[in-house]
């Protein structure tokens, strides 16, 4: 099975983070204190710019969850689309081609789902098949790259599309001030991305080429529910995110991904590309060392962060899209996509070219 094409698209609102901070000292600047704390996790976060579905004085406005899920669900209908179009269009295929449509969120619920009402908006067939998934997280991206692989190991001639769409800053809770959302309000951005991937007999009968999913590996870690997720109320979606995550990197995901290569006849030096999900900057660092890595092997996550932050499930398939289109390896050469998100849990997609 092969990655065809990645499509995306971010909100048209892009503020910096000096902007975000004059924004938040309205919101937080009773408290000089805690404010200044704000200050310093912003200047640690290594980003610079991030799009937003709103503009920034309009988030005080935000007093329910309600009202901004309402606002998700727009926002991620428009997105989603022009991330679907994108990637169908970057390779000469329409929506009714799609046999499967996998989606992800972690920022909003609805029900019928995101996938089922742009069925309703793009000509999709009526016997397409719909994967809805909600959870996930950041690790979604990998995760539905390969479940969309195992879908397509029994289905070789089909299309799947998967689109991950994330609008966490409209997860933001003005009343919230605990240390995960100091992080979070420096972090998190908004966008969408959509990834085609086709069975390898409908790739040779198109004539289309793109990485090819050698091998996948999902790893549970027990008892770790409290790393990261949402804590769910009236109000929405609380943040929840533990100093712990670079830690549990180093620890348990860089060993997990040196014995994943080991069992497909790879170390991480012969690895020609490294897609990682920007975490931030600590889980960056925290992989690089443990993986005796230098800093430009994870060039492409790094400059996203930079420039857009963490998009979530979304962040790893945009970082794939610019390895695609701006820093493709040489044919024969082998890639690592790989995420960690709550549960807490790490998915890996070993690629080759």
């Amino acid at each position: 099975m092969r990655i065809a094409s990645v499509g995306h698209a971010f909100p048209r609102h892009v503020h910096t983070q000096a902007e975000v901070l004059d924004c938040l000292r309205r919101f937080w600047g009773d408290d000089t204190r805690m404010f200044e704390r704000v200050s310093a996790l912003h200047a640690h976060t290594g980003v610079k710019t991030r799009h937003f579905a709103l503009p920034l004085e309009a988030y005080a406005d935000l007093s329910s969850f309600g009202a901004s899920n309402g606002i998700w669900l727009n926002s991620a209908l428009e997105l989603g689309e022009k991330a679907v179009l994108d990637a169908l269009g970057r390779v000469g295929l329409q929506a009714n081609d799609v046999d499967a449509f996998h989606f992800s969120t972690i920022t909003g619920v609805a029900c019928p789902s995101v996938d089922a009402r742009l069925m309703n908006r793009l000509p999709f067939r009526s016997d397409c098949k719909r994967v809805p998934m909600f959870g996930l997280g950041c690790v979604a991206g990998a995760a539905g790259i390969a479940r969309a692989a195992d879908y397509l190991r029994a289905f070789p001639d089909h299309v799947v599309l998967l689109l991950c769409v994330e609008m966490c800053s409209l997860t933001f809770q003005r009343d919230d001030r605990s240390a995960a959302q100091m992080v979070g309000s420096g972090l998190f951005g908004d966008g969408a991305a959509a990834v085609v991937l086709l069975g390898e007999e409908r790739a040779r009968r198109l004539g289309l080429c793109g990485p090819r999913v050698r091998a996948t590996r999902s790893v549970f870690y027990p008892h770790t529910e409290d790393i990261m997720g949402w804590d769910i109320s009236e109000r929405g979606f609380k943040v929840l995110l533990s100093a712990s995550v670079p830690e549990l990197a180093r620890e348990r995901l860089a060993p997990d991904i040196r014995a994943f290569l080991a069992e497909h006849g790879l170390s991480p030096d012969e690895v020609a590309r490294w897609i990682a999900h920007p975490g931030g900057p600590k889980v960056l660092t925290a992989i690089q060392e443990a993986l005796g890595l230098e800093r430009e092997a994870l060039d492409c996550s790094w400059r996203f962060l930079e420039r857009a932050g963490n998009l979530s499930s979304a962040s790893v398939l945009i970082i794939l899209a610019e390895v695609l289109e701006k820093s493709r390896p040489a044919a024969g050469d082998s890639g690592l996509l790989f995420a960690m998100g709550p549960a807490f849990c790490s998915e890996l997609v070993l690629l080759d070219w």
